[in-house]
């Protein structure tokens, strides 16, 4: 396509509006008697011969390529092509007028969260539907606004943004793992956090709802085979059965339990049982008279005491069938010991005791999880060690992707209310250079979620990171700006070649611009998001250094700072203040 000399200059005036000519990005209509057909400007050039020297004295030396992307019947738009112009069609500039037609509203299931950046009172608008049950991904790197993004297009989910409430009955997960956005959705979310604020509820995770390989590669430190392995799986698998019996869990067959059946068992039990066993002494003519000191205790997990052995042929003697698991079970009471993993290892009303009993079961925390009564439920894992992040992800991910699995004939299931996870910073457990339990469960949404009603939501800000199988199976992107080249060819492979240069532009996108493409817009669009009010936009703006740099020095107590270390938490105190509270009463009350 060549461009007109009468609009040379690149600008044109229609309806008192100005509009660029020939912008990448932009749409060109063509008239074809009562239809139109669009296409997107994908590439653009001019002739380097000198203009007084062209052949034809219309010639401006300036062309441009262009994508066929749909068609407009009778006003309304469509996807695809039916027929192809023929050549010396014209091409007319496309007016706020047909950009109405192309993204104007098919009715219900869309979500309004910006305008268009060339068109700012056409609102950019995307399919509920497709958006949920295709995937999608948020990238963009650090400052392009992707948290502030993500708060705006989950508040236009539920509806709010507009000032109403039109999926009251919607379902989201969020997993946030730097706490961003507790405060930004607190209107809107309940909150279950490790280190929970006032208003916010306790994350627990049970251990025992955990797969048995995944668990014991926590608690050994490593994993383990052979017959240490089997020492440890079948003892589980008996303090299961105990339980079962204990409690008669509805739904459970004997027969049927597994190791890896979620039901409760005491890890307190399994280290005493197992410890007892490693350091057993034996004494007596047929060495089969434990040389016992003291029985220990389970609950404070204080090991049993043995006579130690002896050289010879009095004894006390070793216990001959021992595995030679001590170091691991030293590593399990450590880690029972340490409170830092207490959300996982001892969690709350669901830690059983040392029969296997709980006081709360499952169903009670899939409730608090999925069951609120506000739309979204966030996760809040800013104060979960780093080392356990993956483990504890995957968990979260597999308890809640199971339970959708197996209740899909249920009203509760993912058919009949359908779950939106949300996983904020993915690259950082959805690496693609390991299979960890979250990687395996989210490939496992990515590419079967859709039957069950569970759809997935990855952000991050090095898409180049991410488990190539998992953004491959995302149908949307909500592209930022990425400066990286990695980052950015691995979202152009998601367009098709005539529109890769559409992306041209990730480097240079203003903060909070975005280019969305893929199976719930109708066009790829370059658009600008509505920013929430102050209150409601996440904490991950950059801090103010020059401000803080000039105010003046106060006094500063780093022994503050070593606490919440120590403690890892955040707001962790030194000392301790305790503030004793009594009722008031007026001393007139009751007097004339």
């Amino acid at each position: 396509m060549r461009l007109a000399k009468s609009i040379a200059s690149g600008l044109s005036i229609i309806e008192g509006r100005a509009y660029k000519i020939g912008q990448v990005g932009s749409f060109v209509r063509i008239p074809q008697g009562y239809q139109d057909l669009f296409g997107v400007v994908s590439e653009v050039g001019a002739k380097a011969m000198p203009l007084e020297h062209a052949d034809n004295e219309d010639e401006t030396g300036r062309w441009m390529q262009v994508q066929l992307v749909g068609e407009s019947i009778g006003g309304t738009f469509e996807r695809g092509i039916s027929q192809y112009p023929n050549i010396g069609d014209s091409l007319h500039i496309t007016t706020e007028r047909s950009l109405a037609r192309i993204y104007g509203s098919d009715g219900g299931g869309q979500v309004t969260f910006g305008t268009l950046s060339s068109a700012e009172s056409i609102p950019a608008k995307v399919s509920l539907n497709e958006l949920v049950t295709r995937h999608s991904a948020i990238l963009g790197s650090t400052g392009s606004g992707k948290s502030t993004t993500t708060a705006s297009v989950l508040r236009s989910i539920c509806g709010v943004s507009e000032g109403n409430n039109t999926y009251p009955n919607a379902r989201i997960l969020m997993l946030d793992i730097h706490g961003e956005y507790s405060e930004a959705l607190s209107d809107i979310a309940q909150i279950f956090s490790v280190d929970p604020r006032p208003g916010e509820r306790p994350l627990f995770i049970p251990y025992w709802a955990l797969e048995s390989n995944e668990l014991l590669e926590f608690l050994t430190g490593g994993t383990i085979e052979g017959a240490r392995e089997t020492a440890f799986t079948d003892k589980i698998f008996g303090l299961k059965i105990a339980s079962h019996t204990a409690m008669n869990f509805p739904g459970v067959e004997e027969s049927s339990i597994t190791v890896d059946t979620p039901l409760p068992f005491s890890l307190k039990k399994l280290w005493y049982d197992l410890i007892d066993f490693e350091v057993t002494t034996f004494e007596g003519q047929n060495r089969d008279q434990p040389a016992k000191l003291a029985d220990g205790n389970a609950e404070t997990l204080d090991p049993p005491r043995y006579k130690p052995h002896a050289m010879g042929a009095n004894g006390p003697f070793l216990n001959q069938n021992a595995i030679g698991i001590r170091r691991q079970l030293n590593i399990l009471r450590s880690r029972l010991l340490d409170r830092r993993y207490n959300f996982l290892l001892h969690p709350g009303d669901w830690e059983p005791d040392l029969n296997g009993v709980v006081q709360k079961d499952l169903d009670e925390l899939l409730h608090g999880w999925l069951g609120g009564q506000n739309p979204i439920t966030i996760l809040d894992l800013s104060g979960v060690p780093s080392g356990v992040l993956e483990l504890l992800v995957g968990s979260i991910l597999k308890i809640v992707y199971e339970s959708l699995f197996w209740s899909r004939e249920k009203s509760e299931g993912g058919i009949e209310r359908p779950l939106l996870v949300v996983m904020e910073e993915a690259h950082r457990y959805l690496s693609s250079d390991k299979d960890s339990l979250a990687s395996v469960t989210v490939q496992k949404i990515a590419k079967e979620g859709r039957k069950y009603g569970v759809g997935a939501m990855v952000i991050s800000q090095r898409p180049s990171e991410v488990n190539e199988t998992i953004l491959s199976q995302c149908g949307t992107y909500f592209a930022l700006r990425l400066s990286n080249p990695a980052d950015r060819s691995r979202v152009q492979g998601t367009l098709p070649d005539g529109l890769v240069s559409l992306l041209e532009v990730l480097p240079v996108l203003r903060t909070g611009e975005v280019v969305v493409m893929g199976e719930a817009a109708k066009l790829p669009m370059r658009c600008r998001v509505t920013l929430p009010n102050e209150e409601h936009r996440p904490k991950s703006s950059d801090p103010k250094v020059a401000n803080q740099w000039a105010m003046d020095k106060k006094p500063e107590g780093y022994d503050r700072v070593v606490a919440s270390w120590r403690a890892q938490k955040p707001r962790a105190v030194v000392n301790p203040v305790a503030i004793q509270r009594e009722n008031v009463t007026d001393e007139t009350e009751g007097k004339d």
